[in-house]
C-alpha cells in the first residue's frame, strides 16, 4: 500500500517543492468535532477572536490540510502556540501543539549560515569559483565548475538544473553526489550570473563544499554550529534510513489530485532533500533561529549584512516584492508602518512551511499538514504568518 502511494506521489511536481482512503469532507468534519471540543466555556466566547487562530481555522478548507500548526513570537519575547484541525485522520487524534514537522527548504538557511561561517573563518571564499573545493566535480553541457561562483550556489544565480525535477518514481536513500550527478546530465538554464532560478543543485553543491572544507558530514556541522549553539531541542537532520519523525507530531498528507482521497506520507526517506530540505523541526525552534540569525548570534555582521544585502528578484518564486539572498528570503510586510521580513519557507511530501522573522524582534511560522502545490494556498498560509507579524 505505501509504495504503491509512493509511486502516485513521487513526481517531478515535487517541490523542497496525502489520510488513507477519508475523504476531504469527512475530514473536514472531524477537523471541526476536534476544534469544537476544545473550545472555550461561553463566558469566554465575548473576547476578541484570536487573528492568528481564526486565520489557522480558515486554512482547514474542503480542498485543504487536515491541520495547521503554528508560533508566534512577539518583539518582547512572549510566544504563543497554536493548533487546528485533526493531527492523525485514521484515529482522530489532536494536533500536538508545536508538533514536529519536516521543513523542507528552510534547511537551505541552515546550510547558508554554515557556508557563511566558514567563510568567516577564512575556509571559503564567495567569489571563488567551485571549482576550487570540488576539482573536477562539476561538468557538463554548458556546466563548468571553474565559471560558478560559490555566491552563485548560495543566490541561484548558478543556473545549474534541478536535479528534483528529474528523479520520478525512484524513491530510495540517495547519497548526495548521485543527486549532482542527476543534475548534471542535463544542460544549463543558463550562463552563471546571467539569470534566477530556484534549484536545489546549488545547495547540495553548497552541502558538499562544506563537507570538503571542514572534513566532517554535514549533519554534525549544522548540529555544532547552529543546533546545539543555540538550544534548537526539537530540530534534527535525520540520519541515513530514518523515514521517521521522532518526536510528537501531526501525520503529513499526500492529494493526488483535487478530491482525490489523502494518502499518509509521515515516514519516507529523506535524503533526496539533504542540504536542500532535509531537516526536521517545530514552528518555534524555526523561530528561534531565524531570531537568532537576525540578531548575529550567528554570523558576524559582515556575513549577515553580506547574506541580506546579496539579493535578486524572486517574486516568481516567493511572492509579491520578494528577493533572495545568500539562503534567505526578504517579503514586505502589509503593517500599517511597512517593513520586510526575513526567512525561507519550505515544502516537502506531507508538510509547507512559511514564516519568518523581523529585525526588531518579531518571528512567525506556521506549518499545514500538506504539501500546497497551488500559489492561491501558499498565499493563504503566508497572509497567515503576515497577520502573526502585523498585529
Amino acid at each position: 500500500m505505501r509504495e504503491q502511494a509512493w509511486h502516485r506521489i513521487r513526481s517531478p511536481k515535487w517541490r523542497i517543492g496525502r489520510r488513507s482512503t477519508v475523504p476531504a469532507v469527512a475530514a473536514m468534519a472531524v477537523g471541526v468535532m476536534a476544534m469544537s471540543v476544545l473550545a472555550p466555556p461561553a463566558a469566554s466566547a465575548a473576547k476578541r477572536p484570536d487573528s492568528v487562530q481564526q486565520g489557522l481555522n480558515a486554512l482547514l478548507r474542503p480542498d485543504g490540510p487536515p491541520a495547521a500548526l503554528a508560533s508566534v513570537k512577539d518583539r518582547d519575547g512572549r510566544t504563543r502556540t497554536y493548533t487546528a484541525g485533526v493531527g492523525d485522520l485514521a484515529t482522530g487524534a489532536k494536533v500536538p501543539r508545536d508538533g514536529q514537522v519536516r521543513i523542507g527548504s528552510n534547511t537551505k538557511t541552515f546550510t547558508a549560515v554554515v557556508v557563511l561561517q566558514l567563510v568567516a573563518e577564512g575556509k571559503i571564499d564567495l567569489d571563488a569559483p567551485v571549482e576550487t573545493y570540488l576539482p573536477n566535480l562539476v561538468r557538463g553541457e554548458g556546466i563548468d565548475g571553474r565559471n560558478i561562483k560559490v555566491r552563485e550556489i548560495l543566490q541561484h544565480t548558478s543556473g545549474l538544473p534541478n536535479y528534483s525535477n528529474y528523479l520520478g518514481d525512484d524513491v530510495r536513500y540517495f547519497e548526495p553526489r548521485e543527486l549532482l550527478d542527476i543534475a548534471l546530465r542535463h544542460k544549463a538554464d543558463f550562463e552563471p550570473g546571467k539569470g534566477w532560478r530556484y534549484s536545489n543543485t546549488n545547495y547540495v553543491l553548497a552541502g558538499l563544499i562544506v563537507e570538503k572544507v571542514t572534513g566532517r558530514p554535514l549533519a554534525k556541522e549544522m548540529d555544532r554550529r547552529i543546533i546545539k549553539r543555540i538550544g534548537l531541542r526539537h530540530t534534527y537532520f535525520p540520519a541515513p534510513g530514518d523515514a521517521t519523525i521522532r518526536g510528537a507530531h501531526p501525520k503529513g498528507y499526500y492529494q493526488d489530485s483535487p478530491g482525490a482521497p489523502l494518502l499518509d506520507v509521515t515516514e519516507t526517506d529523506p535524503s533526496w532533500g539533504w542540504a536542500a530540505g532535509q531537516l526536521i523541526s517545530t514552528d518555534s525552534d524555526v523561530n528561534r533561529f531565524f531570531t537568532a540569525l537576525l540578531d548575529g548570534r550567528l554570523l558576524p555582521q559582515a556575513q549577515l549584512d553580506r547574506m541580506r544585502a546579496d539579493t535578486v528578484p524572486a517574486e516568481g518564486t516567493f511572492g509579491p516584492g520578494a528577493r533572495y539572498g545568500l539562503g534567505i528570503v526578504s517579503k514586505p510586510l502589509p503593517c500599517r508602518n511597512g517593513g520586510l521580513y526575513w526567512g525561507h519557507g519550505g515544502s516537502f511530501p506531507g508538510y509547507e512551511t512559511r514564516g519568518g522573522a523581523t529585525d526588531d524582534g518579531r518571528a512567525a511560522n506556521v506549518a499545514v499538514t500538506m504539501q500546497l502545490n497551488d500559489e492561491a494556498a501558499r498565499a493563504r498560509v503566508d497572509s497567515v504568518v503576515e497577520t502573526a507579524l502585523c498585529r
